[in-house]
C-alpha cells in the first residue's frame, strides 16, 4: 500500500492538473461562442452565393469553364482533411483522418492515385509520418481561420485541378452541429457539379421567374464567381472545423475535469485509510510496549 505522503502528492499533482483542465474549458467555451457567431454570419452569404452562381449559369447556357467540367476518367483525387493544430480535443483529429483515409483506400481499390493537400499540423504529420503522397499543406490558422488561408487552399486545389494534376477534389471536415456533436462530413469541392448548381437554381422556387440584365455577359460573371465559390465553400469548411474543434476540446476537457475528480476522490479515501492504518498501527505499538513494561 502507498504511503500517505506518496498519496498526498498523487492527490496534489492531479489537482493541480484539475485546475488546468478547467481553464482550458473555460477558454474553450469563450472561443467556442465567437466560433458560433462567425459560422451563423457566414452561412447565409454562402447560400446566396451558390445562388447567384446557378442563376448565372442558368443564364450562360451551355458553357465549358474548367472549374465545371468533369473527367471521363478520373485518375487522381486530390483530398483535403481541415484537422486541428493541437490535440487534447478527443476524437476530433482522428475522425477526420480515419474518413480520410477510408477515402484514400476507396480510391486506390477503384485504380485512382490520391494526393493530399492537408491542413493543420495533425494532418500534416500523419500523412508525413505514413509517408503518403503530400502536395501541399496550411498549418498555423485553424483555431481563427482568415478568408485569406481558405483563398490560398483553394487557389492550389483548383490550379492542380485546371492542370488536371487532380481529376476531383475532396474535403474532409468537422462540421460543426452542437458543443457536443461534430459530424464528420465530406464534399466534392472539385470539379462543380451541375446537380449542384440545379439544386440551389432560385427560380425552380418562385412562381413567376424573374428576368434579369447581365453586364458583363453571364460567362464573363460566372468565370469569375466559380473561384470565389469555391473560396466561400473552404472558408465554412474551415470556420465549421475551427468551431467543431473548440466544442470537441471543452467537452474532452470537462470530462478529463471530472475524471480528475472521481480520482482524487479516490485517492483521498485511500489516505485517509492509511492514515488511519499509521494510527492503529501507532497505538498497537505504544499499547505492546506498556505491557512490556509491566512484564
Amino acid at each position: 500500500m502507498a504511503s500517505v505522503q506518496d498519496l498526498k502528492r498523487r492527490v496534489r499533482s492531479i489537482s493541480n492538473t484539475r485546475k488546468l483542465t478547467r481553464a482550458m474549458e473555460l477558454v474553450a467555451s469563450a472561443r467556442l461562442r465567437r466560433s458560433q457567431q462567425r459560422i451563423e454570419a457566414l452561412r447565409p452569404y454562402a447560400d446566396r452565393m451558390l445562388e447567384l452562381m446557378a442563376g448565372t449559369a442558368k443564364a450562360a447556357g451551355s458553357t465549358k469553364l474548367p472549374l465545371l467540367q468533369g473527367r471521363e476518367t478520373v485518375r487522381t483525387v486530390g483530398i483535403v482533411p481541415v484537422a486541428g493544430d493541437r490535440g487534447l480535443a478527443g476524437a476530433f483529429n482522428a475522425q477526420v483522418l480515419r474518413r480520410s483515409f477510408a477515402l484514400m483506400r476507396e480510391a486506390e481499390a477503384a485504380g485512382q492515385a490520391v494526393r493530399f493537400f492537408t491542413v493543420g499540423r495533425r494532418a500534416q504529420s500523419t500523412v508525413r509520418f505514413r509517408r503518403l503522397p503530400l502536395a501541399s499543406s496550411w498549418t498555423g490558422f485553424s483555431d481563427r481561420p482568415a478568408y485569406a488561408d481558405a483563398q490560398a487552399v483553394a487557389h492550389a486545389v483548383a490550379e492542380a485541378f485546371v492542370a488536371e494534376e487532380v481529376d476531383r477534389v475532396v474535403l474532409v471536415y468537422n462540421a460543426f452541429v452542437s458543443p457536443l456533436v461534430q459530424r464528420v462530413t465530406t464534399s466534392d469541392v472539385l470539379p462543380i457539379g451541375t446537380e449542384r448548381l440545379d439544386r440551389a437554381d432560385p427560380d425552380e422556387e418562385r412562381s413567376h421567374p424573374v428576368d434579369f440584365f447581365f453586364e458583363p455577359e453571364p460567362r464573363q460573371i460566372l468565370e469569375r464567381l466559380l473561384p470565389v465559390y469555391v473560396e466561400t465553400e473552404l472558408y465554412r469548411a474551415l470556420l465549421e472545423s475551427a468551431a467543431s474543434f473548440f466544442g470537441a476540446q471543452m467537452t474532452a476537457m470537462r470530462n478529463a475535469s471530472k475524471s480528475a475528480g472521481e480520482l482524487i476522490d479516490n485517492l483521498t479515501l485511500a489516505m485517509n485509510r492509511a492514515r488511519q492504518a499509521e494510527i492503529t498501527q501507532e497505538i498497537l505499538e505504544v499499547v505492546a510496549g506498556a505491557d512490556a513494561l509491566t512484564q
